[in-house]
């Protein structure tokens, strides 16, 4: 196969003053430099960039980032310089710890019939945004749909999260997990855990597949890894990754018991559990009783409609009836009260922490 090098040019005034920069502060490597008698071009490479500096060129002298683990020892602990030839470096962490904003908490309704935009986005998936304010950047809730089923053009990849839920709310989905055995499929109702950084390749969906997809934080990278292949040849099920183990919930045979607020049952996805209370997850459903008035005091509280209708009274505001593909947002304290249910109200809770305290309200 024909070897093929790719570089990125540079402008410099007088070359001389470029080679130890590069050589001694940024640590590169000389490859090349030419003509000998008056060098007009040199060639520097190292950190996963090569560089041509050219004398005279015509270009803008750019910026390089460079990435180490140990940023207080590379070029003496500065993290801002700028080379001879004009070239502004940065220096930063190769794996920076994980900044989880604080919530800034609000009440959110989002109502399908709004018709907040569709937007294509990593794999051609369709995303609709379900906070639009994010909590400050605290969280993000999308609704993820494939109008059309088959292979998914995906990639081996990974999160940079704190907490991530897929849901199936509709359709079918095969994926792959590493230590987690061969393919897995989510089906309506069931739920993955993707703990922080575990790789994963989705491969097919079938028709009209919708999920809901929760992460901690708002702004958080996903990163291609190239060199795993998937299936890993091993299933590890008591893995952790952050202190968080991969799930896999299905719906089938679950168990369901009383809810938190009057009127309503649940069945537990065991999520609270695998993430040590980073967060809980819960299908709700109608039972006995009448809805009550209820507060609770959980940092994040978001609910999706998944099945069913039912009107969203909160204190002091109007009354919302809201219907599938509706979603809200309950901060701390405020009194609230799922009112008017139909029989076939299903709804998706998920909070962080996974353990709350919630105080109902007897009227």
């Amino acid at each position: 196969m024909e070897e093929i090098k790719a570089e990125v040019r540079l402008p410099t005034r007088e070359l001389r003053d470029d080679i130890p920069f590069y050589t001694k502060v940024l640590k590169m490597r000389m490859d090349m430099i030419y003509p000998a008698d008056d060098p007009t071009v040199a060639v520097f490479s190292g950190h996963g960039l090569r560089v041509r500096i050219e004398k005279d060129a015509q270009d803008a002298p750019g910026c390089i980032r460079i990435l180490t683990d140990d940023p207080d020892e590379f070029a003496d602990g500065a993290r801002r310089l700028i080379a001879p030839n004009g070239t502004k470096i940065e220096i930063e962490e190769l794996n920076p710890p994980l900044v989880l904003p604080e919530v800034q908490h609000s009440f959110v309704v989002r109502r399908l019939a709004d018709q907040a935009p569709w937007v294509i986005g990593r794999a051609g998936m369709h995303y609709r945004d379900l906070v639009p304010d994010r909590l400050g950047g605290a969280m993000i809730a999308s609704h993820i749909r494939i109008p059309d089923g088959g292979p998914v053009p995906d990639m081996v990849h990974y999160h940079k999260v704190g907490f991530q839920l897929i849901f199936c709310v509709n359709g079918w989905v095969d994926v792959l997990y590493e230590d987690q055995g061969g393919m897995r499929r989510l089906n309506a109702g069931d739920c993955f855990i993707q703990p922080p950084e575990i790789r994963h390749r989705v491969c097919e969906a079938s028709d009209d597949l919708q999920v809901i997809e929760i992460g901690v934080p708002a702004d958080h990278v996903t990163e291609i890894d190239h060199e795993m292949r998937l299936p890993t040849p091993y299933d590890r099920p008591e893995r952790e990754w952050d202190g968080q183990r991969f799930v896999h919930n299905l719906a089938d045979g679950a168990d369901w018991h009383k809810f938190r607020l009057p009127g309503f049952v649940c069945r537990d996805t065991t999520i609270a559990a695998n993430t040590k209370d980073v967060a809980g997850v819960q299908v709700v459903r109608r039972g006995d009783g009448a809805p009550q008035w209820a507060h609770h005091d959980a940092d994040i509280h978001f609910t999706f409609v998944m099945k069913g209708t039912m009107v969203l009274e909160g204190e002091g505001r109007e009354p919302f009836t809201l219907e599938v593909g509706d979603a809200f947002v309950i901060p701390p304290g405020m009194k609230t009260r799922y009112a008017n249910p139909s029989a076939d109200i299903e709804l998706l809770e998920v909070a962080l922490p996974g353990a709350f305290k919630t105080k109902v309200i007897a009227t």
